[in-house]
């Protein structure tokens, strides 16, 4: 066990750059935290385990994991004062350091079965709407050029898990995408087909717009949306939950 008990340590401040998108991509480390997803991850280790963080009330948990035995996994033990700086989301839970996997550029142009374009920004709706993708059944999400960073702490709690299992890639800014692409895409609107009475395809782009910008500017979309009373629209990862459950069940 490495014992570390300085905020200049290279390794303290690594981890402490992890709770940025920015940290993320230049380290090319994410920091997994929480006791449940961890130990959901552990069942099925399917990133690199770069190291595991604890401090002195916690014991380690890979070096008896099943999954993992024969594997060198290197602890770190900080000062409870220090751990908690890491554990942003406030765990108070061993950490896993994980090494991202790359998101690789979309390059079929054919559909297969629901796929999910994203430009959300927000790492906390990026994880739910992540979370409902999952459940309901998406083959995979486009992450366009405008989505935050999947493997941020707060998406990943968010989607409790869940970005950790759906296949993920990439494309350019949202509005060219939608654009080129505006025969195979069904835009999520606040005004357009109802979802409920809508007849689904098998295959088909479900594009969720952020808020507020929305798809405005953009032309010729086939555009489906939310009915609602007694308010005039629902926040987006909410409003793309009930889509995608209507996709579900159109589905059986």
């Amino acid at each position: 066990m490495i014992e570390i008990s300085s905020k200049t340590n290279d390794h303290f401040r690594r981890w402490a750059d992890l709770s940025s998108a920015r940290g993320i991509k230049k380290h090319n480390e994410f920091i997994l935290m929480g006791e449940k997803l961890i130990g959901e991850f552990l069942e099925n280790p399917n990133f690199k385990i770069k190291g595991e963080i604890v401090h002195e009330d916690l014991k380690s948990i890979t070096l008896t994991a099943p999954t993992l035995r024969g594997q060198r996994i290197p602890v770190f033990k900080l000062p409870k004062a220090l751990f908690n700086e890491i554990d942003v989301v406030g765990t108070h839970y061993n950490l896993l350091v994980l090494e991202p996997k790359e998101i690789e550029p979309l390059t079929s142009a054919s559909t297969q079965g629901l796929e999910v374009v994203s430009p959300l920004g927000d790492p906390s709706n990026l994880g739910a709407l992540a979370r409902s993708a999952l459940a309901f059944g998406a083959s995979k999400m486009i992450l366009t050029e405008e989505s935050c960073n999947p493997y941020h702490p707060k998406a990943i709690k968010a989607s409790a898990g869940a970005l950790l299992k759906l296949p993920l890639v990439k494309t350019g800014k949202f509005a060219d995408f939608v654009a080129s692409n505006n025969e195979e895409i069904f835009a999520l609107d606040m005004k357009g087909e109802n979802v409920a009475t809508f007849k689904w395809p098998k295959n088909v782009r479900l594009a969720i717009g952020e808020e507020g910008p929305g798809f405005s500017g953009l032309k010729g979309l086939k555009r489906l949306s939310v009915h609602t009373q007694g308010v005039e629209s629902l926040n987006a990862t909410v409003a793309a939950s009930i889509a995608l459950f209507s996709y579900a069940s159109s589905q059986k």
